[in-house]
């Protein structure tokens, strides 16, 4: 399979905002998030945010055989007290999952943006909690930390690229 990573520039911003749908969806296991009345998600908050200059938000399209199979959207927070780059959101299209695709896009990420990084998952999310400790015990040859939030119960890992 080819594999490509490539930031979304704005005029291509559709992409992701299409994508966003099947991604809300799969929460949709998660959360208790329900369509409008037009039988869509609602709108992704501040999604133009991430192409706004010096905002420190990146939006990349991940591509499987030259067809879009994801999304990745990293952050640089203002406080970095808790790393440098945060994992906003990463999506894989379930038929891509389990391909390697998104392992793949991870690492390519990390290597990108080296630096302390913070990737979370929400507390009932366990597929998502076991990808990310794979990807990133693989990664990092184990040299991550892991924290559970006390106000929510969401899984983050800490670990440097």
């Amino acid at each position: 399979m080819d594999m490509r990573l490539e930031r979304v520039p704005k005029e291509n911003k559709v992409i992701i905002d299409h994508m966003m749908q099947f991604y809300l969806y799969d929460f949709t296991e998660f959360l208790d998030i329900d369509l409008e009345a037009t039988g869509k998600f609602t709108a992704y908050p501040d999604l133009d945010t991430f192409w706004e200059l010096a905002t420190g938000k990146y939006v990349f399209l991940i591509s499987a055989d030259g067809k879009p199979g994801g999304f990745a959207m990293v952050e640089r927070p203002f406080d970095p007290v808790e790393g440098e780059y945060y994992m906003t959101e990463f999506f894989i299209m379930k038929k891509y999952r389990r391909s390697g695709l998104g392992s793949w896009a991870a690492k390519e990420l990390f290597q990108t943006f080296k630096g302390t990084w913070k990737v979370t998952q929400m507390r009932n999310n366990t597929p998502a909690q076991k990808f990310w400790q794979k990807v990133i015990g693989n990664y990092t040859g184990g040299r991550y930390t892991q924290k559970s939030r006390p106000n929510n119960g969401n899984l983050s890992q800490y670990f440097k690229s």
